[in-house]
């Protein structure tokens, strides 16, 4: 136990933990809030348009893409999050402020949905390199781990708390509640001991550096290979917020309180992924294979569950196998770039992998609405056994392994994993 928790005894760290476990249960609270916004109140039930929001809020990770990794790799990375950790206080706060009012149009959602994105676009990176900041190279792949334990934490009670929240006084109020919420982040940059961070050579201002990072990863077979995986599950994969919102209102006709549930029910897995990746010492590509085809059969799984309850409880497979993949794939990314390429590193991932829903979101919504709830499901179950293929394929043609015939048994091995 104390080696999976092993970041912890770095002041930093336990510092920068303690105000992100309390902001990203603010956020999981908006996010639930949003879609059941979109979902029942500004529309009637159009996955849809839920989509397109989708699209709306993650699409700047793309097309910022070449101002985003500059930034993680030029600027005091501390000093930036401090300055969109409360571009996103303020907007929340702007959001909810017009719910409660009464006043929001669907509209009034698509536009803070895009402000949101462009906000994140910038912080995602640098708060992702930050942590090498906080625990050093050595510390860096369990730090990642916890960080998406906190996370998914947060998911498992974000989304109960808002459920009850939306039932209660609406949804305008977990807005409110998450602005209040980055009060814990901001206090968390202040208060860490700068003098103790471990600072790396920021890169050097050149022209073209933007275009560097690009070239950096062309030329490795192992990025390039990792980053279309994420591709694939990122575009069709990760749309979890139109697959449990349709299928807990279209199939199974929950309300709001049990639609907040499953997310939190799929958290329990989500967290028991993180900490299984916090107990290993090195992240492998093997394990992002394996990760990506679990995901894929979880996916499938939960399409043809026929309750609430065994929906609920593939999900929780489905959680662990997101998990497993998207922490591995962080680690590997970040423990074999250079630390001067990092934040470019980083933001190209993080463009892949959330500048996908622009296409991913409306295409699933527009399955679910068209075809139903469990065929957007599969959508997602073909991305992850599609991740799988090709990472088969790279272990096969960089790595030397082979299929073989053993005992029985069909047997995968004999390079490096």
């Amino acid at each position: 136990m104390k080696r999976i928790f092993r970041s912890l005894r770095n002041y930093n760290y336990r510092v920068w933990a303690g105000g992100a476990l309390v902001s990203n249960v603010g956020t999981w609270m908006q996010r639930i809030a949003q879609d059941w916004l979109v979902l029942t109140v500004l529309t009637h039930r159009n996955a849809t348009a839920v989509g397109v929001v989708m699209a709306l809020q993650f699409g700047p990770h793309l097309l910022l893409l070449p101002f985003t990794g500059f930034a993680a790799d030029h600027l005091d990375r501390r000093r930036l999050l401090i300055g969109t950790q409360a571009a996103m206080g303020a907007l929340a706060l702007a959001l909810g402020l017009l719910t409660v009012a009464g006043a929001v149009q669907l509209w009034h959602v698509g536009v803070f949905a895009f402000l949101l994105g462009c906000a994140s676009a910038f912080d995602a990176p640098a708060r992702h390199t930050f942590v090498a900041e906080l625990v050093g190279d050595a510390g860096l792949s369990n730090a990642v781990a916890l960080n998406s334990t906190s996370f998914n934490a947060a998911r498992m009670i974000g989304p109960a708390v808002a459920g009850v929240v939306i039932a209660a006084v609406g949804c305008g109020w977990a807005f409110l509640v998450n602005a209040a919420s980055f009060g814990a982040v901001l206090c968390s940059l202040a208060f860490l001991r700068v003098g103790e961070l471990h600072r790396t050579d920021r890169a050097a201002r050149t022209r073209g550096s933007f275009v560097d990072g690009f070239r950096y990863v062309w030329a490795r077979a192992d990025l390039l290979a990792v980053l279309a995986m994420l591709l694939l599950i990122g575009t069709f994969g990760l749309n979890f917020s139109i697959f449990i919102s349709t299928m807990a209102l279209g199939v199974f006709g929950a309300g709001a309180g049990q639609y907040g549930l499953l997310f939190s029910i799929m958290a329990v897995g989500t967290i028991a992924g993180s900490l299984l990746a916090a107990g290993r010492e090195v992240p492998r590509f093997t394990v992002a294979c394996s990760g990506a085809a679990a995901f894929g059969a979880c996916c499938a799984v939960a399409a043809v569950m026929p309750s609430y309850w065994l929906f609920g409880l593939a999900l929780v497979g489905v959680g662990v196998s997101a998990l497993t993949f998207m922490n591995t794939t962080n680690s590997l990314v970040q423990l074999t770039t250079e630390p001067a390429m990092r934040g470019r590193v980083m933001a190209i991932r993080l463009a892949i992998t959330l500048g996908g829903t622009p296409i991913g979101a409306p295409i699933a919504g527009w399955v679910a609405d068209r075809f139903g709830p469990r065929w957007a499901l599969g959508l997602g179950a073909a991305s992850g056994f599609a991740a799988a293929a090709v990472g088969l394929w790279f272990l096969a043609s960089h790595r030397g392994w082979r299929m073989r015939l053993e005992a029985g048994r069909l047997r995968f091995g004999g390079g490096a994993g």
